[in-house]
């Protein structure tokens, strides 16, 4: 079984524009669509609540892992933790990682989430699946972002 998603994009806008639509949490928040309560701080939880239609229930809690400015920006979370009804912190949380690297026409981004192997049999395949589709459109929203907003 494969473990991990990984989706690529090649944005037109510079490094520094597509490193600040990612680690910036007002403007992380308008492509992703969630409200954080503050700004993403490395060894710390990010909080906030998931504005997405059909998911405003959702609450938004990841760690933040890595910010090297301009190449690699991560954090953990439990994927697809969408029913408020079951505790998702005993399990282990999966690694999501966006890599920046420029390109002749602007920055190729990475986004890699890895660790599926690790979340509990009876939910693995539907996370994968879910998150999947899920970073495919948030591949679109963060590239409408940055070419909306230079």
């Amino acid at each position: 079984m494969n473990d991990q998603i990984e989706k690529r994009i090649e944005l037109k806008a510079p490094v520094s524009r597509v490193w600040r639509a990612l680690t910036d949490h007002r403007e992380f928040g308008e492509w992703f669509r969630v409200k954080l309560e503050g700004p993403f701080v490395p060894g710390q939880v990010s909080r906030g609540n998931i504005t997405y239609p059909g998911y405003e229930h959702v609450k938004w809690e990841a760690v933040v892992k890595e910010m090297k400015p301009e190449s690699l920006f991560s954090f953990t979370w439990h994927p697809y933790a969408v029913d408020p009804k079951v505790d998702y912190s005993q399990e282990t949380p999966t690694l999501v990682e966006f890599r920046l690297e420029e390109t002749a026409s602007g920055t190729l981004l990475t986004i890699t989430e890895s660790g599926f192997d690790r979340i509990p049999a009876h939910r693995r395949m539907e996370a994968l699946r879910m998150n999947d589709g899920g970073w495919a459109e948030q591949t679109r929203n963060i590239e409408r972002h940055v070419s909306q907003k230079p």
